[in-house]
């Protein structure tokens, strides 16, 4: 093996480990040419010839405009409304009338990429429920990735992310703002609010329980050591009896004994678990 063709595996070892131990974002070996192909957009926006410069930034010197775009590359943020319709019609049916006469509904949309889903739950809130409920309810939608929180904010989607939207609600819900482009309105903006924030971290920073929490389309990329921390970290911040959503893909039957699978995608704490 040439010192050239050494280097560049190394340097591949050297960021994917770093991913795993920073943000607990796992690639397998079957996965090497899907990474290699995001670090390469890295590369170019920072002008970097060979992946050792992009590894020494990230490892060795810890250029944090290079780390965020490597991990904003890594992490997975295709999404859009109403995913997973299934899902979402359970959360409708079986628990948002447990929620309706709630002081507070607390709702968590872990990895949330570009919000669709936070504003998804909080329409389908005002839908279900009605305004009063909407103006009671605080959802927070996190995600590793600067770029997309920054874009949740805006509350600014293309048609694409709205294909799944029916027609009335894209009328009740959302203003033209451009060619192709729609603002959600300000009634749904003002429930939500959005963070940065690292998955792995130990000890997550919330004073109040949530009520239910969407994890979906998430856990599939971490190790499974991970897996377990992650699900055992959101059963610390959800009330008894809450509910964690994952994808219909995702099981975390093996994972954990704080929740109950119920559905597929759907399980909940149990209520002599604090």
């Amino acid at each position: 093996m040439s010192l050239q063709v050494a280097n560049e595996a190394e340097s591949y070892e050297a960021i994917r480990s770093w991913l795993e131990q920073r943000c607990a974002i796992h690639y397998p070996e079957h996965k090497r040419d899907l990474l290699r192909q995001r670090l390469q957009r890295v590369q170019r926006a920072f002008g970097l010839p060979m992946l050792h410069d992009l590894a020494r930034k990230v490892t060795l010197e810890q250029t944090h405009d290079v780390q965020l775009a490597v991990i904003h590359v890594a992490s997975t943020n295709h999404t859009y409304f109403y995913r997973e319709k299934d899902v979402l019609e359970f959360f409708r049916r079986e628990v948002l009338p447990l929620l309706a006469t709630r002081n507070e509904i607390r709702l968590w949309s872990a990895a949330c990429s570009t919000g669709d889903e936070v504003y998804t739950l909080a329409i389908m809130i005002a839908e279900t429920l009605g305004m009063d409920a909407l103006r009671r309810t605080h959802i927070l939608g996190t995600d590793i990735s600067a770029p997309v929180i920054e874009q949740a904010e805006t509350g600014v989607y293309s048609a694409r992310h709205l294909e799944q939207v029916p027609s009335f609600i894209r009328q009740k819900y959302m203003r033209p703002v451009g060619i192709e482009q729609f603002q959600i309105v300000p009634e749904i903006l003002a429930a939500c609010t959005f963070r940065r924030m690292n998955l792995k971290t130990p000890d997550l920073p919330f004073r109040k329980p949530f009520q239910a929490v969407f994890c979906r389309n998430v856990l599939y990329y971490f190790a499974v050591e991970d897996q377990i921390n992650v699900v055992n970290s959101i059963a610390r911040v959800t009330e008894p009896g809450g509910w964690l959503f994952t994808s219909v893909t995702e099981s975390v039957r093996d994972l954990s004994s704080l929740w109950t699978p119920v559905a597929s995608g759907i399980c909940v704490k149990s209520k002599g678990i604090a």
